[in-house]
């Protein structure tokens, strides 16, 4: 046979429930007496822990429950569910009386009653927007529904990451709705006195760019933030669709005021040079609330406000002991933050001592550090008003003490006019007489640097002198030898010229064949054959030697360029041909001579000027070339090119002794010369420079000891401009 067991209906199942629930715990608590005055309910309650957050209402009776012994019990950081059991007796005709949590760092919480129709359950969870409550209070509010003269059992289940303190309230509707407004009129006023502070600090910061004004505006804004947040009004007004937001907010706002406070403290009381060592700790301040801020974006709230707690101890010990210190030491700035941070303090301690029970929980208590807060932002406000004062009497001092520097050097100024307008007049004697003196000098220096030029214009033309009277000298020589012979020749021809004129003056046949013979004889002995010879290489010579000579003064014609003073097109290969022409007996036999003239275009420019350029730099190579160790032929390389549409090249190298850097920096100072006295006047690469500078060139020149020199020279084709009158 099998048995059956059928559960019971509804509400039977409720009132074994009911009996559950109520019959084993109510002899452990006491009822609570609701007469119409707020009543805080710690002291009446019955608590159990649920480590392991698995009770339902329905295993409650087997729970055991610890009545409190605290007017408002503090369970601390807690990752445990917490139940509360209370009974609640009203003996008001107000049936509708309001449970408050007054800790609004709570956001969730679930109330359980029993009810004749069954088991209700209210509920605030942490992940609901505010506008899901039924009862629109920044505090965790639940409604208990108590007819006059009942009582009823209620089981609240509490559970946070954070710090719970359960300051637990029974109000009426009437006073529920006194409280709110006066907690809403408190607020109003602080979030008004930070809002004015922030604007006029933030004004300003914007009339005379202090740091330290930006640093406390950002401080005020997120101080309010955290406090407004603290006391729940900010899930309330700001973001009440943002539960996670919220949930994070106060350690996030608490964080970012901390380090703004800390940065301000730093900046306004100069502590990186009034206070080194402590202003080390502040850094460590720093980085404590930054890792706080960390923790708390990665979901750590608990480590999160443990570490918030702990900067904020340190920077309130830090900031009093530094401003302390400062204060002894009559820094009048320290003494309005010593002050400020002791309300800001007295306020804290307050707040904290009414979580711990030490203080009663009442309308002054609930408002300590919100008070504290607004005090402290007052008289950092007034602390930086007295700064700038601070600044602004010391820039008045300042100010008289340079119109008195003013009025005394101005004294001073007047007194030594005389002084030195008697010395201006000397000086100006003496600045007249040396610039008389100077421009005498100048003068000199022209006149002699005028003859140093003309010195080596004379040495230049003795060169060319020289070198064109070798040059003539030698087919000169070769005609004038030959005019003897020559004459000596033609005396021999006139004599048989003669002879035979002689014949027409002879008719007898025998005498004509006599003088015949004569004749004959004649030219055997003179040799008419070799007369003939002799006259054509004679004649051959003397037309060479004519030949070379107009070829010479040709070469000195174009050399020397009459047109120089105007600007012609130039054929840079002929100029180099001419200039060798003149300088061949410098060169002689000894030194090798190697040319590569390109196909170039001619050039604009002055062709003396330029003609005067290749001799002077030909003329040293062959000078230094003619110095040659035995053993070291010289040679001297002339080359021409064209390095691009617009410009063309001339290159003129030896292998000759080179340079030094020191003498190749120096080459083109006007009297440098490495040459003995007398050898050179130290001009002649200068006239060079500022011929080559005067037609837009460039020279570079390219040296090493022992290996040779080569002067590069670049010249544009056309010309922009000319520096020769």
């Amino acid at each position: 046979m099998i048995l059956k067991f059928k559960w019971p209906d509804s509400f039977t199942r409720n009132v074994i429930l009911f009996l559950f629930l109520i019959i084993p715990f109510h002899s452990k608590g006491e009822e609570i007496p609701f007469k119409g005055k707020d009543l805080i309910i710690g002291k009446y309650i019955e608590i159990a822990e649920d480590t392991s957050s698995s009770y339902s209402i329905d295993k409650l009776k087997y729970v055991n429950f610890t009545r409190s012994k605290d007017e408002t019990p503090n369970f601390g950081l807690s990752n445990s569910s917490w139940w509360i059991k209370f009974t609640v007796k009203n003996y008001t005709s107000d049936k509708d009386l309001f449970l408050e949590l007054g800790y609004p760092m709570i956001h969730s919480g679930e109330l359980f009653t029993m009810e004749p129709s069954g088991v209700t359950h209210q509920k605030i969870l942490e992940n609901d927007s505010f506008y899901k409550r039924k009862t629109e209070h920044q505090n965790v509010v639940f409604k208990l529904t108590i007819p006059k003269g009942e009582s009823k059992t209620y089981f609240l289940r509490i559970r946070e990451n954070t710090q719970i303190v359960l300051p637990l309230i029974i109000r009426n509707q009437d006073s529920f709705f006194k409280s709110a407004l006066t907690g809403e009129i408190l607020i109003g006023i602080y979030i008004g006195i930070l809002a004015v502070m922030f604007l006029y600090n933030l004004f300003l910061y914007f009339s005379i760019r202090e740091n330290s004004y930006l640093y406390y505006v950002m401080y005020i804004l997120f101080i309010g933030l955290a406090q407004t947040t603290l006391t729940g009004y900010s899930f309330k007004i700001l973001w009440p669709n943002q539960p996670y937001f919220n949930s994070i907010a106060t350690s996030l706002f608490s964080t970012l005021s901390g380090i703004f406070g800390i940065v301000f403290f730093m900046n306004f009381l100069n502590t990186r040079e009034r206070m080194p060592l402590f202003n080390k700790g502040l850094y460590v301040i720093l980085v404590t609330y930054v890792l706080a801020l960390v923790f708390q974006l990665n979901g750590n709230a608990s480590l999160s406000y443990t570490l918030t707690n702990l900067s904020g101890v340190g920077s309130i010990v830090m900031a009093i002991s530094v401003s302390a210190v400062l204060s002894y030491q009559n820094y009048r700035p320290a003494k309005f933050f010593l002050i400020a941070w002791s309300i800001f303090f007295v306020g804290l301690a307050m707040f904290v001592l009414r979580n711990l029970d030490i203080l009663p929980y009442n309308f002054f208590t609930n408002y300590t550090m919100q008070a504290g807060t607004a005090i402290e932002v007052i008289l950092l406000s007034f602390a930086l008003a007295d700064k700038i004062n601070v600044l602004k009497k010391e820039k008045e001092i300042s100010q008289e003490q340079a119109l008195r520097v003013s009025l005394e050097n101005e004294k001073i100024i007047t007194e030594q006019n005389v002084v030195l307008e008697r010395n201006v007049l000397e000086r100006t004697r003496e600045l007249r007489q040396t610039n008389t003196e100077l421009t005498d000098t100048l003068t000199q220096l022209k006149d002699t640097q005028t003859q140093l030029i003309d010195a080596e214009k004379m040495a230049s033309l003795g060169q060319l002198t020289a070198g064109i009277a070798h040059e003539i000298n030698n087919p000169i020589n070769f005609v004038s030898s030959n005019i003897r012979p020559l004459r000596r020749d033609i005396a021999d021809l006139i004599q048989i010229l003669d002879s035979y004129s002689d014949l027409h003056s002879t008719d007898q046949g025998e005498v004509l064949d006599n003088k015949l013979k004569e004749i004959e004889e004649l030219k055997n002995d003179l040799d008419l054959d070799y007369i003939k010879t002799e006259l054509g290489v004679l004649l051959n010579g003397m037309e060479d030697g004519a030949h070379r000579t107009v070829e010479i003064v040709k070469g000195l014609k174009m050399f020397a360029r009459v047109d120089d003073s105007d600007l012609n097109m130039v054929n840079i290969n002929e100029g180099i041909e001419s200039t060798l022409v003149i300088l061949n007996y410098q060169m002689g036999t000894s030194i090798q001579l190697f040319k590569d003239l390109g196909n170039i275009p001619n050039i604009e420019g002055f062709g003396g000027k330029l003609n005067q350029v290749f001799m002077n730099i030909l003329t040293n190579s062959i000078y230094i070339t003619q110095k040659n160790e035995e053993g070291k032929p010289p040679f001297i390389w002339v080359k021409t090119w064209l390095k691009d549409p617009d410009h063309i090249c001339i290159s003129i190298k030896d292998n000759g002794s080179g340079m030094t850097p020191e003498v190749k920096a120096k080459i083109f100072e006007p009297f440098f010369t490495t040459k003995q006295v007398g050898d050179g006047t130290g001009l002649g690469l200068s006239i060079v420079f500022k011929i080559i500078e005067a037609h837009n060139g460039h020279i570079a020149v390219n040296s090493e000891v022992g290996e040779g020199t080569e002067f590069e020279i670049t010249l544009p084709i056309l010309k922009k401009e000319s520096n020769f009158p």
